[in-house]
This record gives C-alpha cells, sequence and structure tokens, in this order.
C-alpha cells in the first residue's frame, strides 16, 4: 500500500489506523494484531501508532466509538425521516445487517469476538452499545403503540430484545461462517417472522 509524502494531521493519522485496523480484523480467520502490522497496514511508523495509541486497547476503544457514532448518525435520520414505525423498524434492521455486511472486521468488534484477549471494560462497552441499541428499537416499539399499530398491551421489553437477539445473532454468524453467510440472507422471509405480526 503506497501513502503519500506529505504530513499527516494527528486526526489523519489516527484515522488511518483505525482504518487499518478494521481491515486487519476482516482476515477470515482471526489473526493476532500486532503494532508491526498495523504500521505495514497504515503505512505509519510503529512510533507514530504508540503517540496516537498507547496500547491496543485504546485502539479498539476509538474503533467503538466511531462504530456507535455512525450506527447513531444513520439512526437518528431515519427516526427523523421515516413517519411510519413499522418502516422505522424495518429500516432499523436493514442498517445494523448492511452495515455488518459491509464491514466484516468491525462486526467482530460487535460480537465481542476481536475483543476476547483484550481489557474486560471493552466488552462493556460493546454490551452497552447493545442496550442502546435495544433501547431504540423500545422506543420505536412505543411509538407503534401510541399510533395503534399495536396493542396496548404489547410485550415491548420482550419484542425489543427479539429484535436485537435476531441482529446480533446474524452479525455472529456472519463473524463464524468466515464471512460467508450474509448478513441479509433470507430478510424477505425472516422479516415476515421477525417483525410484530400487527405490523406487517
Amino acid at each position: 500500500m503506497k501513502h503519500s509524502n506529505q504530513p499527516i494531521k494527528p486526526s489523519e493519522r489516527e484515522d488511518r489506523i483505525l482504518q487499518a485496523l478494521a481491515c486487519l480484523l476482516e482476515h477470515p480467520h482471526r489473526i493476532k494484531i500486532t503494532t508491526a502490522a498495523l504500521a505495514k497496514q497504515s503505512g505509519i511508523s510503529a512510533s507514530a501508532i504508540y503517540r496516537c495509541f498507547s496500547n491496543k486497547s485504546h485502539m479498539f476503544a476509538a474503533l467503538i466509538e466511531f462504530i456507535e457514532k455512525t450506527l447513531f448518525v444513520l439512526i437518528n435520520k431515519i427516526l427523523q425521516e421515516e413517519q411510519s414505525s413499522t418502516k422505522q423498524i424495518e429500516s432499523l434492521l436493514l442498517l445494523l445487517l448492511g452495515f455488518s455486511q459491509k464491514n466484516p472486521g468491525m462486526t467482530r468488534i460487535l460480537i465481542g469476538d476481536a475483543l476476547v484477549n483484550e481489557h474486560d471494560h471493552l466488552q462493556s462497552r460493546i454490551q452497552q452499545l447493545h442496550d442502546r441499541l435495544e433501547a431504540t428499537f423500545k422506543q420505536v416499539l412505543r411509538f407503534a403503540v401510541s399510533e395503534q399499530q399495536l396493542k396496548l398491551d404489547a410485550d415491548i421489553a420482550a419484542q425489543a430484545n427479539l429484535l436485537m437477539c435476531f441482529v446480533i445473532g446474524r452479525w455472529y454468524q456472519f463473524v463464524k461462517s468466515e464471512f460467508r453467510r450474509d448478513p441479509l440472507a433470507n430478510w424477505e422471509v425472516q422479516r415476515l417472522i421477525v417483525l410484530p405480526r400487527e405490523l406487517l
């Protein structure tokens, strides 16, 4: 990979390192992420990498933050633009599965697979992200109740948890199949099973 000899701004250097990390995580088999491998992939020296991130945990934390910000910018756009709760839920599911499809390396982060030998707080951080996504599903389902598209006695918590489990399951299969099982495979059939019947 060729890189320009022009001076790199600190923010650009950090972005390049995180892109290199995500790229290395796209290897079908889990490989050890080393500073040498990151330096080779990013075209940035090992010493410069350490100046940006004091250790690998800080890199993973920054990548998790990037994933969360990216997802919630798109989620908020869906919630603002889609007027129907049915469309909101479908769009959220398609967003989360489509993000995985386009970003296999980041999907390793989303299921914690890439964090197995890292600091425990990173796994907790991913769980917080999952909880935030599930809370978003609850929000949309409550909107469906207010629109009278779902019954007043609908179990919002259980339905939101089912939707989140579906997403995590598809992420997990994608990673464990070495990225062969498309997260969006069979969507048209499975949407009829996963979505609340009243919304179809």
